[in-house]
């Protein structure tokens, strides 16, 4: 932990890891949180490939880091790194923060609840009893899934390239008779949903997948947990299907680094002046954390 030249509080180290990482909005957010409290941060970014994360880790702790966010690839592996994890985290299998504690790092997974206060705070949506549709199963959807189910939400398909990875994402969640693993090749044959979330990195890749215009209709919310130009592919399909509403991730990476900081400073920031400055540049913005 450092001083701060022009203050006497000490300077907090924290960071959010990722690869790549460099486009990550964290920063500048938990810069604008931390002014609303007078507390001294410094939050970097650090690209970590997944061979090379726990020993990035153990190098950020030994030179006083406190706490971290974790994007993608990492969330499942940071998991697996924790001495303890949150019920949410346990429940997700997945991790977005995590807290240095005298016995190692304490995992936590603040997506689910900045998902579901962005869209029911925000956008005023009421999620229960609707059918959804959850496209991808890595650690984004593991990080949503649960608060969805807990949302109140009917039925939750979910869909994956590798069907191994759905079912064992519909595993963790535990609910069988309620959440149901399928392909992405079957998509077509599973009707229309009132709820559609891509969990999916696949725009940022160039890779987005065909999506038949069956699956929405005009009630349903189509939301991308990916935020700007990552989330053009998906909003623009769901435009086009006749989707009611069109939401990306932005919100909800606001709504999930407040819930992070709360957990970090114990002191809640106010988001809504730093989603209104983030959206008025949300042309230049790149991807999801």
């Amino acid at each position: 932990m450092s001083i701060d030249s022009s203050s006497s509080s000490p300077v907090l180290r924290f960071a959010v890891f990722g690869h790549p990482v460099a486009h990550s909005l964290s920063p500048r957010i938990h810069a604008h949180f931390a002014r609303q409290f007078g507390i001294a941060l410094d939050y970097a970014a650090i690209d970590a490939a997944a061979e090379r994360f726990d020993v990035a880790l153990a190098e950020f702790a030994a030179e006083g880091g406190l706490g971290a966010n974790i994007t993608l690839p990492l969330k499942t592996r940071a998991a697996g790194i924790c001495t303890h994890l949150s019920e949410r985290a346990r429940r997700a299998g997945a991790v977005n923060t995590l807290i240095r504690s005298a016995t190692g790092w304490e995992g936590d997974n603040t997506d689910g609840v900045g998902l579901i206060r962005d869209l029911t705070e925000r956008h005023g949506l009421d999620l229960r009893e609707r059918r959804t549709l959850l496209i991808g199963a890595g650690g984004a959807a593991r990080g949503v899934a649960p608060a969805l189910l807990d949302a109140g939400i009917g039925d939750l398909f979910i869909v994956n390239r590798t069907g191994e990875r759905a079912d064992a994402l519909a595993d963790t969640l535990g609910q069988p008779g309620r959440v149901h693993p399928r392909y992405l090749d079957d998509v077509g044959n599973l009707g229309n949903f009132d709820l559609i979330v891509n969990a999916t990195s696949a725009a940022r890749e160039h890779e987005f997948p065909s999506l038949p215009m069956s699956l929405a209709t005009p009630r349903t919310a189509a939301v991308d947990l990916s935020y700007g130009e990552a989330a053009i592919p998906f909003l623009a399909w769901a435009k086009v299907a006749g989707a009611h509403d069109r939401i990306d991730g932005l919100g909800m990476l606001v709504e999930q680094a407040a819930e992070s900081f709360e957990r970090w400073h114990r002191r809640r920031p106010e988001t809504d002046p730093v989603y209104a400055l983030l959206r008025q540049g949300a042309g230049t913005l790149v991807t999801a954390d």
